[in-house]
C-alpha cells in the first residue's frame, strides 16, 4: 500500500483510545468467528479454550496485538503488522475436513466485511442527522472502522499459508499439490514479510483491492465522504 498507516500525531487522547478499541474489536470478532464456525461444524476445541467469545482477552497475543504493531508504529515504519492468537483447529472433528476448514477459514474475513458496512452506516447516519459533521475527529474513528476491516477482508484472504486464503485455496487442491501447498506454511510469515518489503507489486495489488472494496462499501451504503481515514492518503 502507498498510504503510510501511522496515526497523527496531534490527535487526541480520547480518539487514540477509540481508535485503538475499534482496531482490538475488529481482531477480537475476526478471530470469534473463526471459533464460531468450527464449534458448529462439530470442532468443540476452540469452544473449550474459551474463543467462541468477543472478549478480547483470550483472543489477544501479547507480541502480535500489541509489542510488534507498537514497535513498528513507534519506528515510523510503513507497514504496520499485528494479529491475534490463532484459533486452534482440530480438523479431524470435521465431517468433510477440507471444506469445513476453508469455511472456517472465510469465517473471519467475512465478518470484517461485514464490521465494515456496519461502521460505514454509522458514519453515514452521523453524518446525515448531523451528528457528527465531517471536520469531526469521531468521522476519522469511523473511517478508521471502516478501512481497518477492509484491510483485515482483503489481507486475510491472501493465498499465502497461513492466512484465511490459504486454506480456501487448499480446498481446491489435492493429492500431492495440496501437501506441497500446504508445507509452505512453516515459511508463510517470512513470506509475507518478504513480500511486503521487497515485492512493489505486492503492495500495488493488495492496495488496489483494498481501496476496490472501499469504494464498493462507500458507493454502496451512499458515504458523501471518503471512506478512508485522511491521515492514510
Amino acid at each position: 500500500m502507498s498510504a503510510k498507516m501511522a496515526l497523527p500525531m496531534d490527535i487526541s487522547m480520547p480518539i487514540l483510545l477509540l481508535s485503538v478499541i475499534i482496531c482490538i474489536l475488529s481482531i477480537t470478532t475476526h478471530e470469534a468467528a473463526h471459533a464460531w464456525v468450527s464449534y458448529r461444524l462439530g470442532d468443540d476445541l476452540a469452544y473449550k479454550m474459551g474463543r467462541v467469545t468477543l472478549n478480547p482477552m483470550p483472543h489477544i497475543d501479547l507480541m502480535m496485538t500489541i509489542v510488534l504493531p507498537a514497535a513498528l508504529l513507534l519506528s515510523g515504519s510503513p507497514f504496520i503488522f499485528g494479529g491475534a492468537k490463532p484459533v486452534p483447529v482440530n480438523m479431524r472433528a470435521f465431517r468433510k475436513p477440507f471444506k469445513d476448514m476453508a469455511l472456517v477459514a472465510i469465517a473471519g474475513p467475512l465478518s470484517n466485511l461485514i464490521q465494515a458496512f456496519a461502521w460505514a452506516i454509522i458514519l453515514k447516519l452521523f453524518l446525515q442527522f448531523g451528528i457528527w459533521d465531517v471536520r469531526s475527529e469521531g468521522v476519522g474513528v469511523l473511517q478508521l472502522g471502516i478501512f481497518i476491516n477492509v484491510l483485515l477482508f482483503a489481507f486475510n484472504l491472501v493465498p499465502i499459508p497461513p492466512l484465511d486464503g490459504s486454506r480456501i485455496v487448499a480446498f481446491f487442491l489435492s493429492g500431492e499439490a495440496r501437501r506441497a501447498y500446504i508445507s509452505v506454511e512453516r515459511f508463510g510469515i517470512i513470506i509475507l514479510l518478504g513480500c511486503f518489503w521487497l515485492v512493489p507489486q505486492f503492495r500495488i495489488i493488495l492496495g488496489t483491492c483494498i481501496y476496490f472494496f472501499g469504494n464498493l462499501i462507500s458507493n454502496t451504503v451512499g458515504l458523501t465522504v471518503s471512506w478512508a481515514p485522511g491521515f492514510l492518503t
